[in-house]
């Protein structure tokens, strides 16, 4: 599906160290060719029981899972709206991303320099957050300033929508909130997809501890992300990404073992993925065979027609009726025989709305 998401941060802060986890990861994911889109760009596999449970019920020649994109985006400073740094680059990259991951530094090591002189994850989302908002206030004043005087004037009813979807933006950007905080009408959401704000898009927290505070979970610095991201409503992720870089490099029964020693459930880089697949709006359906077992990434509420299509667009064409399962009636079953025979296959038209875990069949014709 093309979705990504942008890894920011200022510098010295493990964007890069959880970067080189995420490709160490993918390279090491079983049965996913390795693909370097380019130095910056990494693409991840959603971990998925699911598709562990299938793979063993089908036995396949083989298995694909789902996956998204993750960008190592140029590091940020202080006045990057203006152009300090690498501004420029760092704005340009981060409009082309579907969501942003912004990690902050929570940990101390005398080793490794704070660019701001010592260690303030509150200031440094501040610094972040605030050239974004900035880089946003600017596009919006001066879009206004080109079309605000026509719309006035002839009262073209596309020209003031426009502009007041700019004026709402405008009084949110000065006032210091994102826009992704602003509810929108579905005719003023239309509008707004046209700018492509950096404030509009979803954004998740990594906040990036020491070894010694991974088990925890928090410590003090955490605590104040946490309080931050409350306020606009966003999630935190607690990792360590110096261990995640680590434990990317082991084989997966071993990192298991590692995890168990610890304590650990499953690995911060895990939750990160888990997190932003969700928070970019995606769910997973399947297609099954003794050929492929394969997972699907699609948006939620998406139509069965349109889910044929990122199969191949003959199957959407073509698009007669859906057979479906629902992956927990197969779990239980075990068989695809006696779902049928228990009355849970289900065939739907072009209109069904796809569900998250839906085996699907999809029946064309072109």
């Amino acid at each position: 599906m093309g979705l990504k998401a942008g890894i920011v941060g200022l510098p010295n802060v493990g964007k890069s160290t959880l970067f080189n986890a995420i490709t160490k990861k993918h390279i090491l994911a079983a049965n996913y060719p390795f693909a370097t889109i380019d130095p910056n760009v990494g693409v991840v596999t959603v971990p998925d029981s699911r598709l562990d449970f299938l793979e063993d019920l089908y036995v396949p020649k083989r298995t694909v899972p789902t996956s998204f994109e993750f960008t190592d985006i140029a590091g940020l400073v202080k006045g990057a709206s203006k152009g300090e740094g690498l501004g420029n680059k760092f704005l340009a990259h981060i409009r082309e991303v579907d969501a942003i991951v912004e990690v902050v530094r929570c940990f101390d090591d005398d080793n490794v320099i704070h660019v701001s002189g010592g260690v303030n994850p509150v200031d440094d989302m501040d610094v972040i957050n605030v050239e974004l908002i900035l880089a946003d206030l600017e596009i919006v004043e001066n879009r206004i300033g080109k079309i605000e005087k026509k719309a006035v004037t002839t009262k073209d009813k596309d020209s003031l929508l426009e502009l007041d979807v700019l004026k709402k933006c405008q009084e949110a950007l000065i006032n210091n909130k994102p826009i992704r905080q602003l509810s929108f009408s579905e005719d003023e959401s239309v509008v707004l997809k046209n700018f492509n704000f950096i404030t509009a898009k979803p954004i998740i927290y990594v906040a990036n501890v020491g070894e010694d505070d991974v088990v925890l979970g928090e410590n003090e610095y955490t605590k104040k992300v946490y309080e931050y991201a409350a306020n606009e409503e966003a999630s935190v992720i607690v990792m360590c990404a110096k261990m995640e870089s680590e434990l990317a490099e082991l084989e997966e029964s071993d990192k298991k073992n590692f995890l168990n020693d610890l304590g650990i459930s499953s690995s911060g880089l895990d939750k990160l993925i888990f997190a932003t697949y969700n928070l970019l709006g995606l769910e997973t359906f399947f297609t099954v065979g003794p050929d492929e077992c394969r997972a699907w990434t699609f948006k939620k509420g998406t139509i069965a027609k349109k889910a044929a299509g990122l199969i191949h667009s003959d199957i959407e064409r073509g698009f007669i009726k859906a057979e479906i399962m629902k992956f927990p009636d197969l779990e239980d079953l075990k068989d695809e025989k006696k779902v049928q025979e228990a009355g849970k296959l289900y065939l739907e038209g072009k209109d069904y709305v796809m569900q998250d875990g839906d085996i699907v069949y999809f029946r064309f014709n072109v």
